[in-house]
């Protein structure tokens, strides 16, 4: 019988891994970009709403899933059970090579990119980037009980640090109500839709995360269900709250002229200091969701070589530690690869998020596809508003995956390419190493 990874996250753990991958360098970056696009506050608004609630969406659905098949992997699990193991390992595949890397790496230099502002250093931030990289990795190989309580530690930091600015931006009352008026918008709404919904669902993504842990977390089928539903909504609630905030203190025309507006707001709360709080602020959040990527990204590499559907030795669990030590080194050199090679924070988020919507919009088919053939497996949690939630879901996934590639063609189809490969290689594997062996 296979040994599993000890159950030893609970409820805050598992929501400070969810919530720490949530609250990453999207909040910081990604208002002056949307304020490059729109011109009406209120539109912004809405749309940081309904990214939020295409994430509960999101959540609703997954929570059914996690509650079925509470192991690790996640949505790779989803598909291997709703759809079967080609898709399955094309998704393992895909994440293995492009997503994770991809996404730890990215935010890792926003990190690096800080820190060398913070103290005044011109290091070269793929170096500073591969260095935390590695011991975020070691964290995680020595004890998930110390990984999660490192989530939870940079979670409430970062999520009082954006509670303050809601809080100061109101108490001290140094905005204006009049930046909530329209100005002249740049494009016309539909023009600016993609490009701002993009933006949104990038600062929201990670909400799935917490699924990969799910072989870990403590009675899964009670508490994984309140893990994302809390956590999700939270993220919603302070999202359009810091957003809100942050049009209060700075008008639309003047937000569009400066690279990130969380620093700009900080100083007109707190004088000349709030640019160094903010560089600090900014660098823990980071941290905090390279942190919890790193912790979940391993997980679904793992659970697949568990299945036999990659090389047995990245299934170890390690005999001291009770991690999957080799997993998360294989995925740590991949991380310093990409940020080597690909080096644009641009470039490595825009790989993550176009792969990664098509497997959503996969794992939620995989939801409706087990409702229909396996009615009678055990769902301690039932997902609200089936089956229009998930269907809206995949709607939502579809159309970001379109959107992406009609707006940069030359960026998505090599990602698309990889992704394709999946398949071929998974014949490839099932020839030379049969199921049975496996």
């Amino acid at each position: 019988m296979k040994q599993d990874l000890p159950r030893s996250i609970g409820f805050w753990g598992g929501t400070g891994i969810m919530v720490g991958i949530m609250i990453g360098s999207g909040i910081f970056r990604t208002p002056t970009s949307i304020a490059q696009e729109l011109g009406s506050t209120w539109q912004i608004l809405l749309l940081w709403f309904l990214g939020g609630l295409l994430s509960l969406a999101g959540a609703l659905t997954y929570a059914e899933l996690g509650t079925m098949f509470p192991r690790s992997g996640g949505i790779y699990a989803y598909m291997y059970e709703g759809l079967g193991g080609t898709v399955a390992f094309i998704f393992g595949w895909t994440y293995m090579l492009l997503g994770k890397p991809l996404a730890a790496s990215a935010i890792t230099t926003v990190f690096s990119e800080h820190f060398n502002r913070l103290f005044g250093l011109q290091w070269d931030e793929r170096i500073v980037t591969c260095v935390v990289l590695i011991l975020l990795t070691a964290i995680n190989t020595v004890r998930v009980q110390l990984g999660a309580g490192l989530a939870i530690f940079f979670t409430t930091l970062k999520a009082l640090a954006l509670i303050a600015i809601v809080v100061l931006g109101l108490s001290l009352a140094q905005g204006s109500t009049a930046n909530f008026a329209p100005v002249e918008s740049p494009k016309s709404f539909l023009a600016a839709l993609a490009p701002v919904l993009a933006a949104i669902l990038w600062t929201y993504d990670g909400w799935a995360d917490v699924t990969s842990v799910a072989g870990e977390v403590r009675n899964p089928h009670r508490l994984l269900p309140r893990i994302l539903l809390v956590g999700t909504a939270g993220c919603v609630v302070l999202f359009v709250a810091v957003n809100a905030v942050y049009i209060y203190m700075v008008p639309l025309p003047q937000m569009r002229t400066v690279p990130t507006v969380a620093p700009l707001v900080m100083e007109r709360l707190c004088g000349p200091i709030g640019g160094t709080v903010v560089t600090i602020m900014v660098m823990i959040s980071t941290l905090g969701a390279s942190h919890g990527s790193i912790i979940t990204g391993a997980r679904v590499t793992f659970a697949q070589a568990r299945d036999g559907l990659l090389f047995r030795f990245l299934g170890r669990i390690h005999p001291r530690y009770q991690t999957p030590d080799v997993s998360l080194w294989v995925q740590g050199l991949l991380s310093c690869v990409a940020v080597i090679f690909l080096q644009r924070f641009e470039r490595l988020t825009g790989g993550f998020v176009f792969t990664m919507w098509i497997f959503y919009a996969a794992a939620a088919v995989a939801m409706i596809v087990l409702r229909v053939r396996r009615p009678d497996l055990p769902r301690a949690y039932r997902c609200w508003g089936y089956p229009v939630v998930p269907i809206l879901f995949i709607a939502a996934s579809i159309l970001m995956t379109v959107l992406a590639i009609d707006d940069s063609p030359r960026e998505t189809l090599p990602w698309l390419a990889i992704l394709v490969a999946g398949a071929p290689a998974y014949y490839l594997w099932r020839r030379f190493v049969p199921a049975e062996t496996a």
